[in-house]
Parts: C-alpha cells; structure tokens; sequence
C-alpha cells in the first residue's frame, strides 16, 4: 500500500494506521470544526473531515492520497463534541451514564480531484456510572480532546460500557478495516 498523508493530529488515529500497518506521513492545517446549522447528524463529520483534508491539499503532492476523519458523538439528536473543561467533561460523561449514544466518524480520502467520503455508525451502551467513578476519570485520563468526554480504550470504556453495535476501532476514532478497503479501492483506481 502507498504511503498516505493523514490530515490529523490525533494520537488514536495514528495508532490505528500503525496496527493496520498503513505508512504515512501527518500534515495538518488548523480548520474549524464548525458545520451549517440544520446539516444532518451524519453528515457532520464527514463535512468537517472534507475541510481538514481540503485544507491541506494544496500542500501535497496530487497523486498523494489525503486521510482525513472527525469524529462526532450524538446523543438523542444533539451533537456531543470535545469537553471545555473539568466540569463540562463531568457533565456530558452523566449524560452519556446509562444510556445508548452513537459515535459516527466521517472519513474522506481525496487524490487529486478524486474523493471518497463516507461515515461509519456505531452504537454504544454505557452502564449506570457514579459520579466519583467519573470525576476519578476525567481526572485521571483527561479527556479533553474527545468527542463525548471519553476514550473506549481507557478506564471508563474496560468497565463502564455495556455493549456496543458496529465497529469498536470506530469509537477510537477511525473505522480502519473500511478505510483499508477504501484505500484499496483508490489505489486501484489510480
């Protein structure tokens, strides 16, 4: 597989890239995660994950593939995004204790004027969680650059989730074995 460009700093998509044994290089360009009011849930992440890797298009050669992604968090109908501070990371894990959410991660794959985008969905339950259990998280791990205040990977996910539907790797922040096949499917078309 080719050596890509992953348009993120985040340290769990980088990982992912490793595990799935994927070269690449990280380029980033500071966008704005904002979005038009009344654009659907799942479309979201995939138009904040176009924007990261348009961003940093111009900086790359054109037959280099660009790997972008965001991941949102929804509960109900509201979007959950990365926690403010102490309190707020508190507040959205109370939230989340005892009830099903979805994570969706839009993903887009861009070699010149190419472009593959999609959005990968998965549910997950959380057990019932005290208060202490979670102020000791957000102390602990600090999840302050995680949508939904938490990471499926640490303490909260080993013990406070209950189940989930889809793809575990999702929840970290990148539905890696869609994104090989995708990448797969670029490359062959080149």
């Amino acid at each position: 597989m080719e050596r890509i460009v992953l348009a993120s700093r985040s340290p769990r998509r980088k990982l992912l890239l490793e595990w799935a044994e994927i070269d690449f290089d990280v380029l980033v360009k500071e966008t704005p995660e904002s979005y038009p009011p009344g654009m659907a849930t799942a479309e979201v992440p995939v138009h904040i994950a176009r924007n990261k890797a348009l961003a940093v298009k111009g900086l790359v050669d054109p037959d280099r593939i660009i790997l972008a992604a965001d991941t949102v968090v929804v509960l109900g109908e509201e979007i959950i995004g990365k926690p403010r501070d102490r309190e707020d990371a508190i507040g959205i894990l109370s939230r989340l204790a005892g009830n099903r959410h979805e994570v969706i991660t839009g993903v887009v794959l861009v070699r010149g004027e190419a472009e593959i985008a999609f959005a990968d969905t998965t549910e997950v339950w959380f057990h019932e969680l005290e208060l202490g259990q979670i102020a000791a998280y957000v102390d602990k791990y600090r999840p302050y650059d995680k949508a939904g205040a938490y990471a499926i990977q640490e303490w909260i996910g080993v013990v406070g989730i209950r189940g989930i539907r889809g793809d575990f790797y999702n929840v970290m922040g990148l539905p890696v074995s869609r994104v090989v096949q995708e990448l797969s499917r670029m490359q062959a078309g080149r």
